[in-house]
Parts: C-alpha cells; sequence; structure tokens
C-alpha cells in the first residue's frame, strides 16, 4: 500500500518536512520511492514557500492508488488537487476532567469579576 505523507528532517526545534510517496510499511523518515513536495511549518501561514507540491506528481501517485495521510490530504485540498477532507474529531478522553474544568469555570468567573469591578469604579468618577 503506498502512502502520501511527511518525511520529518531539519534540526531539533525547526521541523521542515518533505511530502513523500512511501511504502506504508516503511518507517516515517526511512526509505521513500519518491519526494513530490515539500512543507516549511516554521514560515507564517501565508507564505507561498510554506507548502510547495509538485501537482502532476501527486495526481499520477493518487490515480495510482496510493493514500494521503490526514495532512498531505488537506494540503492537497488547499492545492485543488484532492476533494476536502473532513478532519476527525479530538476524542472526548483528552478534555480535562470534571475538577479542572470546575476549576477553570471558577477561575473565568473570578477573572469577569475582577474586570467588571476594574471597570465600575472608573466609570463612577467620570458620572460625578
Amino acid at each position: 500500500m503506498l502512502s502520501l505523507r511527511l518525511a520529518r528532517h531539519g534540526a531539533k526545534k525547526r521541523p521542515y518536512y518533505y511530502i513523500v510517496i512511501a511504502d506504508g510499511r516503511s518507517p516515517r523518515d526511512g526509505k521513500f520511492i519518491e519526494k513530490i513536495g515539500s512543507y516549511n511549518p516554521m514560515l507564517p501561514r501565508e507564505s507561498k514557500e510554506r507548502v510547495k507540491i509538485d501537482a502532476e506528481r501527486a495526481k499520477y501517485w493518487l490515480k495510482n492508488g496510493a493514500q494521503p495521510t490526514e495532512r498531505v490530504a488537506r494540503f492537497l485540498a488547499d492545492a485543488d488537487l484532492a476533494p476536502k477532507v473532513k478532519m476527525r474529531e479530538t476524542p472526548k478522553k483528552s478534555a480535562p476532567r470534571a475538577k479542572a474544568q470546575e476549576r477553570m469555570k471558577m477561575e473565568a468567573e473570578a477573572a469577569k469579576a475582577a474586570a467588571e469591578a476594574a471597570a465600575a469604579p472608573a466609570e463612577a468618577p467620570a458620572a460625578e
């Protein structure tokens, strides 16, 4: 099974990815068949250099059955090379537990009350 996926390169805390065609059984940064693009997450989202894809080769591999990963599928959809994909939702397991949610709610209420208290005295002298 062929896959279109990202292969990580670059230094520590300075990632740079190649968009490659690889056998699904090979490791992430291991052997690949062809390099068809690159992705530099360090650049701003608006930059044209952030994601570069060879459209002709991407179409060829998609036609021959290569399956893109979610991230690469999003890049392909942005380049109008594939239909938009529905991203999976964040699992409920990763949500904070009940006590943490309660604590966050109380902190938000306290911050709101502090903001209202700070705004109220500023309005009173102006009214006089």
